[in-house]
């Protein structure tokens, strides 16, 4: 039925798989929030740890999972490293997450 659409086209099993890799990885509150900063602008560990609420031991490990998943980049000055979102993506995809959320928020509060 759906493939007799002109314009139906489902993705490929990479585009499948990278996606809910992406997806994976932003299930996480402490990630939301590391990656919510960064989009702010680049900073490091201590300073997202502050702003996450929690240690820069835990914000390390994920940004290191988020650094593989191609979700955040460092930049090496001397002995720190400085983390940024990867690309504008980051931004987007979390951006819709997070309207999403606050629609699904407001529609629980007026019992819709």
């Amino acid at each position: 039925m759906h493939r007799e659409l002109p314009d139906f086209d489902m993705p490929n099993d990479e585009q499948v798989h990278l996606a809910a890799e992406t997806f994976r990885m932003l299930a996480d509150p402490t990630r939301i929030r590391v990656l919510w900063a960064l989009l702010q602008g680049e900073s490091s560990v201590a300073c997202l740890a502050e702003l996450a609420q929690a240690t820069p031991t835990s914000v390390s490990q994920h940004l290191a999972k988020l650094r593989l998943a191609g979700l955040v980049q460092g930049r090496r000055e001397g002995t720190f490293v400085y983390y940024s979102a990867a690309t504008h993506h980051v931004k987007d995809l979390l951006a819709q997450a997070l309207y999403h959320a606050d629609h699904l928020d407001q529609d629980a509060r007026i019992g819709a």
